[in-house]
């Protein structure tokens, strides 16, 4: 335990192999070529929205497997998760697989919730291969917090659009190509952040104090600053949550302007009439290609993964609540660092 809310592991704890699945608007994006699986329709050949999105995080552990050489039968956990009721887009999409699972909600933080309890798991000795996993479907999440599609609603400046895709990890106590691994060194633990914004359409306003608590959090823990990472990335804040972000990190003292990034930024650049992108699947298709790419090319040799979530519920919305933020940071660093 480092500080309050910080672990660095005393033992290695890699990133093993990742695999990403994205649909048609992310695969025309900017990070278009670097994610494994593209597909053109979004329905992904299923009658709903919601088997749409099992079929999604079912492709995504088929093209982790594939690519690690490894089977079911070789991972001791699934640590996995998404924003539908139930987790129902998890439990009847991984359910073939039969492997011991943790169903997991975070929101759209659940990717660093993911990663951070497998490698925990990892550290201590009780599994020596877990998986990873969070999805997210851009129709499934609209139908369920928002509008139906056929509503055809307008949607404000500050709204995400939420991500159809979903990032599969192995974490591991070896590396599978030394080439090309990435280690977990540690993770600080978010705590839920309200600052009382109720404007369900704007995610980046309820996620940005939590994320400015997390970040001043691991820098006060780890008695660090900012020249301690090459980046430091947000999971979905969009343009205006990082501005938000980067303003209450100043009054905090920190002034990381130059080294902060967005998933949500990354994965659309201005593509979409939104402030960017959104949803679980989100950070986990951002992480899989550009993230780690530079960690294992060396252009970056560490960085502070932030993914963000908003918590909230059609119940607590419709009852009037505001909508607490919580995020969760994974220190990744290569292998040269």
């Amino acid at each position: 335990m480092t500080g309050k809310q910080s672990l660095l592991f005393d033992k290695d704890v890699y990133v093993r192999c990742a695999a990403t699945v994205v649909g048609k608007k992310e695969a025309d994006g900017p990070l278009g070529e670097m994610f494994d699986v593209a597909v053109e329709d979004d329905m992904f050949g299923k009658k709903s929205w919601e088997e749409a999105e099992s079929h999604i995080q079912e492709m995504a552990v088929d093209k982790l497997l594939i690519k690690s050489g490894m089977a079911a039968s070789d991972i001791d956990y699934i640590y996995a998760g998404d924003l539908l009721g139930q987790l129902i887009a998890t439990s009847f999409g991984l359910m073939r697989y039969e492997i011991p699972m943790f169903g997991l909600y975070g929101a759209c933080s659940t990717m660093g919730e993911a990663l951070s309890l497998g490698a925990m798991c990892v550290n201590a000795g009780y599994a020596q291969n877990v998986i990873a996993i969070a999805s997210s479907h851009f129709a499934s999440a609209e139908k369920q917090f928002r509008y139906p599609l056929e509503y055809g609603n307008q949607r404000p400046v500050a709204s995400t659009w939420t991500v159809t895709g979903a990032g599969a990890y192995i974490v591991g106590d070896k590396p599978l190509d030394k080439k090309k691994c990435v280690l977990i060194k540690g993770i600080t633990t978010g705590k839920i952040v309200d600052y009382g914004v109720k404007d369900s359409m704007n995610m980046g306003a309820c996620m940005a104090p939590a994320a400015a608590e997390l970040i001043e959090a691991n820098f006060k823990d780890l008695d660090v600053d900012k020249d301690y990472y090459d980046a430091i990335f947000t999971g979905d804040l969009g343009e205006i949550g990082n501005r938000i972000l980067s303003e209450l990190l100043k009054e905090k003292s920190i002034d990381i302007a130059d080294k902060l990034y967005d998933c949500g930024m990354l994965i659309y650049e201005g593509e979409t009439k939104c402030s960017g992108g959104s949803g679980c699947g989100c950070s986990a298709v951002v992480l899989g290609s550009c993230i780690m790419d530079r960690l294992i090319r060396g252009e970056y040799k560490r960085v502070l993964f932030v993914p963000t979530g908003a918590l909230l519920s059609t119940v607590s919305y419709n009852e009037g609540k505001s909508v607490p933020g919580i995020a969760h940071g994974v220190i990744l660093e290569g292998k040269e660092s």
